[in-house]
């Protein structure tokens, strides 16, 4: 009797392993690669550049940001989490004082207004670069990309304007002691998205790598 009911229980306990043996492993989150920036660029598919069909409204944002419940938007959050000295945020998230350094020109600024949210690839060139033939979802996820920080960066409205949709072969941060961090953070982004690049954006991108950007290091996270 002793030895039937210790088979049942070696029993009982293997059935009740099963599920925990069978069960399916969670999906890993993705690891950040980590290299030079000349293996970075060499790493980007080159490709030509098609615009057609393009509207800046393929992209939706802001959206609710990454957290649903505290009233912000994509756009205040960044705010929020790039301030050097943290603003009141007040009903609506409404935002006020806080300071935030401008890295594309080194400006300190003290009104979440004067800043604009860019996108550090823009999103015209995302959408030249193979965005076109994502879904809307996608395309919604990359609009308001805050789960890596050079995606989205707080810069002075003046220099997002004048950065416009170009990339690094037409427009570079007019700060020089930003430039070597803008182009890994440009790579980054295009291989975080699996973007392509054209010849010519190739060419200046290998330049900044062989040349003054050398010591560059290029973290990124492929985006799920």
């Amino acid at each position: 009797m002793v030895i039937k009911n210790l088979v049942r229980g070696l029993s009982a306990l293997s059935l009740a392993l099963v599920p925990l043996l069978s069960a399916p492993a969670a999906h890993a989150a993705p690891t950040a690669e980590v290299t030079t920036l000349a293996d970075a660029v060499g790493l980007v598919q080159e490709a030509q550049e098609n615009r057609t069909g393009y509207t800046r409204s393929s992209f939706k944002h802001w959206n609710s940001g990454e957290n649903k419940t505290d009233g912000c938007n994509t756009r205040n959050e960044v705010l929020i989490s790039e301030a050097v000295i943290a603003p009141t945020v007040e009903t609506g998230c409404k935002l006020t004082g806080g300071t935030w350094i401008s890295y594309y020109d080194g400006q300190e600024v003290t009104s979440a207004g004067a800043l604009d949210i860019d996108h550090m690839v823009p999103l015209a060139e995302a959408w030249d670069s193979g965005a076109s033939a994502w879904t809307a979802a996608r395309r919604e996820a990359y609009a308001n990309d805050q789960e890596v920080h050079t995606s989205l960066v707080a810069v002075t409205a003046r220099t997002n304007r004048q950065k416009a949709d170009q990339d690094p072969t037409d427009w570079m941060p007019p700060s020089p002691e930003a430039q070597c961090r803008y182009v890994g953070e440009w790579v980054a982004t295009k291989l975080r998205w699996q973007l392509t690049a054209d010849t010519r954006e190739l060419e200046t991108l290998k330049a900044y790598a062989d040349g003054p950007c050398e010591d560059t290091v290029v973290r990124y996270t492929p985006a799920a």
